[in-house]
């Protein structure tokens, strides 16, 4: 991938050609030169074109400058006509009249698409955006074509029959050439133009925003919704939600999950549960009427304090994975009814923080995503050892030992790789770099450095990836619904309605599949950058015999396993005072930034009799994840149903509450409303 610097000198480039291919243009034009004037426009539209297909942040360049596609255009062909009329003879103005005003037509249609392309998109963009719910009753319809949406695509598209022509009239000195290019450009527009003026008609439009919201309503009071999962963030925290989704399929009820941001809604993984996005405060609010009694929250933002207004409903923070970070105990915390935690040691996080949650008000439900992490097994089984090596990000506070990237992460993965017995999995996270850049270049330093292990370990290896195409296949069927490239919301919500039943089985058993074929088809202690979204971060904890990685909800999640772990000091601190100011470090082996304990790690790894720290880290995870029995699936559905059962109660008291008051106010209104007696003669 480019670095932005690398791309600066592409850009310019770009932006020189253009400018200078318009100087060529008007010289050609003025002088008038018919060679320079062929090259100088095909050069001009080539740049466009590479413009439109590589150099897309070029075009917001020029629009900043005042030199949008429209203008570009406008000059190209301005600069053309003015060269036929240099060209030609003085008694021939008239002859290139019509084809002027043919030109300027075509402009004018161009400008009634956009604005009538405008109206079209206006009314495409409900107040609700749903998947696995049928919204047919909307009249959802498919979406007009690209072309007819992108007014720099759509010039270009439409133009280029017209000023072609003009071009082959410069060349030839055939007004038939201007003539016929210009009448091709108009009929494209008056296509475009009918195609938008019919998705305008009231039969043909998606229904208004009032018989929307009355769907919505209608929709609830149909589905009575019991549990929602709620979330709102950046494109790029969408993993914060689905790691709760099937833990939410999974309770007793019917669950919900509600969305703030429109791009969010492609973004939450393959689930069944219906999804509601809710952009707007008002439609938001109509939540409250429904039969919704918790909403779930894995993350904080700008708009929860939105939906915590709503009085009918609990709310509970769950996070999205816990930690001895500051972050786990964000005092925004207490503005929740309930804070549900994996185990004791989140309860005595929050004490000590004293950040305004009480005691009484957290819940111990464990971790349900860890139900499917496979317990430790003893030493590793075959001639390799896996290690995975998961890094946290930079976070938000500048502090140099929130990751190992920067100052241990090639450090570690050298002392892995030399290693002839480890086979290393690494697995950054999804934000690493986000803040730092630094850690961002320390990442793509350490991929290349696993890479080149591959390629060294594979130069005489095959890999058979057969059965996983075909299980990959298999999953994306399951998992992905065929939508085209120009599809917009509304079109997605038409594609993507109500699934079919027994879906959500499929969907695991095609995972589980998948998985097992993904890690079969590697060949044997084959090294890993593991990246996308499949496999599974608890994926590759099935696979690793050893984890590194930073202070972060990662180690807490990879206790499960009960399995050796390593933590990487980054933060300065002494081993001692590091281990005592981060609790989830006590039952793990602590690594400097040179790796120089890696050798003696793995060997306690591959020799379990040497393993110091199992009794600790049994302990550890009883007091991070709290006891194995019940399960953590159950301990979460008993805390929503108790949390639901007092949502009703509470709202069974308020509709107590209004009946006396409006009982007591009727009395006090005839009382008042009684004229007065008039009074008796002494």
């Amino acid at each position: 991938m480019p670095t932005p610097l690398s791309r600066v000198p592409a850009r310019a480039l770009v932006a020189a050609l253009l400018v200078a291919a318009f100087c060529a243009q008007a010289l050609a034009a003025l002088r008038p030169h018919v060679p320079l004037l062929l090259v100088s426009t095909v050069v001009s539209l080539a740049v466009e074109g590479v413009m439109y297909r590589w150099q897309r942040g070029m075009l917001s360049v020029f629009a900043k400058s005042h030199a949008d596609i429209t203008v570009r255009h406008v000059l190209r062909d301005l600069l053309l006509v003015v060269a036929l009329l240099r060209l030609g003879e003085q008694q021939r103005e008239t002859l290139y009249t019509p084809l002027v005003a043919g030109l300027l037509a075509f402009y004018a249609l161009h400008c009634a698409i956009q604005a009538v392309s405008v109206l079209v998109r206006r009314t495409r963009t409900l107040p609700v955006v749903t998947r696995n719910i049928d919204a047919s009753a909307l009249r959802l319809s498919p979406a007009p074509p690209v072309l007819l949406r992108r007014p720099g695509d759509r010039l270009l598209v439409f133009g280029l029959p017209a000023t072609a022509g003009l071009l082959a009239t410069a060349a030839t000195d055939d007004p038939r050439c201007a003539a016929l290019g210009i009448a091709l450009s108009l009929g494209l527009a008056l296509l475009g133009l009918y195609d938008l003026l019919v998705r305008l008609l009231p039969g043909r439009r998606p229904a208004g925003e009032r018989e929307t919201l009355e769907w919505l309503d209608a929709w609830l009071a149909e589905y009575r919704p019991t549990v929602g999962l709620y979330f709102s963030g950046g494109a790029s925290s969408a993993y914060q939600a689905n790691m709760w989704l099937e833990p939410l399929a999974q309770l007793e009820g019917r669950p919900l999950i509600v969305l703030r941001e429109r791009f969010m809604v492609p973004k939450i993984g393959p689930t069944d549960v219906p999804v509601l996005c809710l952009p707007k405060v008002s439609t938001l609010m109509r939540l409250e009427d429904s039969s919704l009694q918790v909403l779930v929250h894995p993350s904080n933002s700008g708009k929860t304090s939105q939906v915590l207004r709503i009085p009918t409903l609990k709310h509970t923070f769950v996070n999205h994975g816990e930690s001895d970070k500051l972050s786990s105990c964000n005092p925004y915390a207490k503005a929740y009814d309930e804070v549900w935690v994996a185990g004791p040691a989140a309860r005595e996080r929050y004490a000590l923080a004293e950040v305004g949650v009480e005691d009484k008000d957290v819940v111990e439900i464990g971790r349900p995503q860890l139900d499917a992490v496979r317990p430790y097994e003893g030493a590793p089984s075959g001639a390799r050892t896996t290690v995975l090596y998961a890094p946290t990000w930079e976070g938000w506070d500048g502090n140099p030992g929130n990751t190992s990237v920067m100052e241990a992460g090639e450090n570690l993965v050298r002392a892995l790789l030399a290693d002839p017995g480890v086979r290393l999995l690494y697995k950054p996270h999804p934000l690493t770099g986000s803040v730092d850049p630094r850690a961002g270049a320390a990442d793509l330093r350490i991929r290349e450095l696993i890479r080149a292990a591959i390629r060294e370990q594979t130069a005489e290896r095959s890999r058979d990836t057969g059965e996983l195409d075909l299980r990959a296949r298999e999953l994306d069927r399951l998992t992905t619904t065929a939508v085209r490239a120009g599809a917009d919301q509304l079109e997605r919500m038409l594609l993507q309605g109500e699934p079919e039943p027994g879906r959500a089985d499929a969907v695991a058993a095609a995972t589980a599949t998948w998985e097992e074929a993904y890690w079969a088809s590697l060949p044997e202690g084959e090294h890993q950058v593991v990246t996308d979204a499949r496999p599974t971060l608890y994926s590759c904890f099935n696979q690793a015999d050893l984890l590194i990685s930073d202070v972060s909800s990662v180690i807490s999640d990879f206790l499960a396993s009960g399995k050796p772990y390593a933590v990487a000091n980054t933060s300065g601190l002494a081993e001692d005072v590091f281990r005592k100011a981060f609790p989830t470090v006590r039952a793990a082996t602590v690594l400097t930034p040179d790796a120089a304990g890696v050798p003696d790690l793995l060997e306690t790894v591959r020799h379990p009799e040497k393993d110091e720290l199992a009794k600790a880290r049994a302990e550890l995870k009883r007091h991070l994840l709290g006891p194995d029995e019940p399960a953590s699936q159950e301990r979460f559905n008993a805390a929503v149903q108790a949390l639901g059962s007092a949502a009703c109660e509470h709202r069974a008291r308020m509709a107590e509450r209004l009946a006396a008051e409006v009982a007591t106010e009727i009395p006090d209104q005839r009382r008042s409303a009684t004229p007065p007696q008039p009074a008796h003669p002494a």
